[in-house]
């Protein structure tokens, strides 16, 4: 079923690299321009866990950031949300955000959900209560959220899958963009912009099912297409092995998405298969543990070694909290149990992942994307 009526994104690919498929480009969108390669930061419930909005703008500066659709859809609920005109409105968010279907979080509720053709029944993880979700009803609560670009129902299925369970699964999940796309064509957005469909890939790790998966989003002429189901435990050289059969079906002048990924050598080495769009919440999730990126590897914030080294957090000063406190300050805040200290690692690690497609971006276009990614990574993967 093709798709031809979501027009609300606009994809100019600028520059591709002369020895990997990276590329560098623009998206255009009702609440501002996006450069590709881009990382959003993960604000699952309308909030980028523990960083106000004001520093997420002025210190991290992403162009987009993402939400969830289960978790928006249990708190605060959508009824909220459309009466607050969007979850734009309602977080005071003026850019762009990309809201996920939920497939995943129903994948992650094993225990509390059952899959049938018609969709999902499954429990609240908050209080226990039952709800249903279907490719209708989740197009139905993007609408009310307002995101520029959503997401359609898909089961990502668990690694490691037998065959015949990925290929049924695979199949469930095109049934379900086809109704997808059928529910979008009589139910117009809600905010006066519009809103653009990303359907996902599925197939696990099999080869045949990722291409014939590929070919089928493939042909539903989207404006841009997602990759799911990797990142789910296997092995790093199955996920680029998958991506890499995956972005040689996708079309080239449609961004492309990597769900769920990763670490910052997993997105420099899937920039280099070609694709465009990140998210992950490890950056906030592994800055509160203490675990800081840097351009020269990992830092645990909190062994001794740090105890009086008064030397910036980062000397590159990605950030403005990068400059301001001393890699000791922030072990004593660790140390002591202060919430500054979750704050200004993920403030840093946020910083440093958009950072990285940043610079990522400008080695494409200045054309020594390959030797600088090579370099990177031998650093970066590096404990300090």
């Amino acid at each position: 079923m093709a798709l031809c009526i979501f027009a609300g994104m606009k994809f100019d690919l600028l520059k591709k690299d002369d020895t990997t498929k990276a590329r560098a480009g623009t998206i255009e969108t009702a609440h501002g321009k996006i450069e590709t390669p881009i990382f959003m930061p993960v604000g699952t419930v309308g909030t980028v866990k523990g960083v106000h909005q004001y520093e997420l703008k002025e210190q991290v500066n992403p162009d987009i950031i993402l939400g969830n659709t289960y978790h928006l859809y249990l708190r605060p609920g959508t009824s909220i949300l459309e009466q607050a005109g969007g979850l734009h409105q309602f977080m005071n968010w003026d850019r762009a955000i990309l809201t996920d279907s939920g497939g995943y979080q129903v994948y992650s509720l094993a225990e509390r959900r059952k899959i049938t053709e018609e969709g999902v029944k499954f429990q609240s993880h908050i209080d226990g209560s039952y709800h249903h979700f279907t490719p209708e009803s989740v197009m139905d609560i993007q609408r009310q959220i307002g995101a520029d670009i959503i997401m359609a129902f898909d089961e990502c299925p668990p690694y490691p899958s037998t065959y015949e369970y990925a290929k049924k699964s695979m199949h469930m999940t095109h049934r379900w963009l086809d109704r997808a796309i059928k529910h979008l064509t009589v139910n117009p957005p809600l905010y006066g912009y519009e809103q653009t469909l990303f359907p996902i890939v599925q197939g696990s790790t099999y080869q045949d099912l990722r291409q014939e998966s590929a070919k089928y989003i493939a042909d539903a002429d989207a404006d841009g297409n997602a990759i799911g189901g990797l990142s789910v435990g296997e092995p790093a050289d199955k996920m680029y092995e998958m991506t890499d059969l995956v972005c040689d079906i996708l079309p080239e002048d449609k961004p492309r998405y990597l769900m769920g990924v990763g670490t910052p050598i997993n997105i420099l080495e899937n920039i280099a298969l070609g694709v465009d769009m990140f998210d992950c919440v490890m950056p906030t999730r592994n800055g509160r543990n203490g675990m800081l990126f840097t351009a020269h590897g990992t830092i645990n914030i909190k062994n001794k070694k740090w105890e009086n080294d008064f030397s910036s957090i980062d000397e590159m000063g990605i950030t403005l909290v990068d400059t301001m406190y001393s890699k000791a300050y922030l072990r004593h805040l660790f140390a002591a149990n202060e919430l500054l200290g979750k704050q200004i690692a993920s403030i840093h690690n946020l910083g440093f992942y958009l950072w990285l497609v940043r610079e990522a971006r400008k080695h494409i276009i200045e054309g020594d994307f390959s030797s600088w990614k090579k370099m990177m990574v031998a650093q970066m993967d590096k404990r300090l």
